[in-house]
Order: structure tokens, then sequence, then C-alpha cells
């Protein structure tokens, strides 16, 4: 099973949690949770006016043998108003760059973090992921 845990985070807000929200799902071959501005596309919404956030941004996709992995979508632009970055267990520090419309492995059994940071000023969305053996 994976769970997700989503805060989006503006300049101010730096360490509330008061607008988590959470997703999971069962680690069956084929299962996916999407994030995403666009509600009928995705478990976990950012709000509409985030628009470093693609309609679809990233998928987390349950492969073959259970194992997930982290995908950023490529959206209609050619350059991102965003980065996406991984931190795989008590990592810290700024994680791991994944390429835009790339696809970083998840560690079995692994939790960790992915920040979708904003370009263009202080926002982020930050889910926080945990996955069961």
């Amino acid at each position: 099973m994976l769970e997700l845990t989503m805060a989006t985070v503006a300049d101010g807000d730096a360490g509330a949690t008061a607008g988590m929200v959470m997703a999971e799902a069962d680690s069956t071959p084929g299962s996916v949770l999407r994030v995403g501005r666009d509600a009928a596309l995705c478990r976990l919404v950012t709000p509409d006016d985030w628009l470093f956030v693609s309609r679809v941004h990233l998928e987390f996709r349950c492969g073959p043998g259970g194992e997930w992995s982290l995908n950023w979508l490529r959206g209609s632009q050619d350059d991102p108003a965003s980065e996406v970055r991984l931190r795989v267990g008590a990592a810290q520090g700024p994680g791991r760059p994944v390429p835009y419309g790339g696809v970083a492995e998840l560690p079995r059994g692994a939790s960790g973090e992915v920040v979708v940071l904003d370009r263009s000023g202080p926002r982020t969305v930050n889910i926080g992921f945990y996955q069961e053996n």
C-alpha cells in the first residue's frame, strides 16, 4: 500500500499542516494516484490558481511487481514552471531532482517526500509518502 499526504505551502505558511489531505492505494499492479489541479483526474488536488502545477502533474504508479514509481508528467509547456525533488528516508536538504517528463523509482518499503517548487515564488506542494512492504 502507498499512502500520500499532501500540504500546499505559501510564503507565510511554512510549517502549517492544517490543509493536509491524504490518499492511499493498494500495491496492486496498475494502481495509480495522481496529483494536480484537475479534481476530475487527480486524487490530491492543488489550488486552481497555482499554475506552476499542471492539471495532472505527478503520477504515482504501481508496477507489475508491486513496486511504486513517481512520474513527472510533461505538461503543455516545453519549459516547466516548477521543479520536482525527491527525498527518500530521513534525508535532509534539497533532495534529488526528478527530470521533467521523467520517472523515479521509489524503493520498496520506503518513506520520504516529493516537493514541487514554484520557480516564480515561494510556494511548494509537499507530498509525503509511506509505502508498506
